[in-house]
């Protein structure tokens, strides 16, 4: 999976909810510059480039391949859902 791929999904999906490991549900919105996701349930933001580390560790089964990212939860997320990979 490359990060263009993912970031389209992950545009085209702005709104959407998306389930935590542990079942918390979130949606995020795109930032105005284009290049980062804010997610509305904490004030991080997930940035283009954060989310292609993520994509070049996967596949993962958990969040322990992401602790050393920010929002290693959301990372696993948006990354383990269908509709983005």
């Amino acid at each position: 999976m490359n990060i263009e791929t993912v970031w389209n999904n992950v545009l085209k999906n702005e709104g959407e909810i998306f389930h935590q490991i542990k079942g918390k549900e979130f949606s995020y919105t795109v930032s105005n510059s284009g290049n980062s996701i804010c997610l509305s349930t904490t004030n991080q933001t997930i940035s283009k480039s954060l989310l292609a580390q993520a994509v070049d560790l996967m596949p993962f089964n958990n969040t322990a391949p992401l602790q050393h990212l920010r929002a290693p939860s959301y990372l696993f997320a948006v990354l383990t859902d269908s509709r983005i990979v």
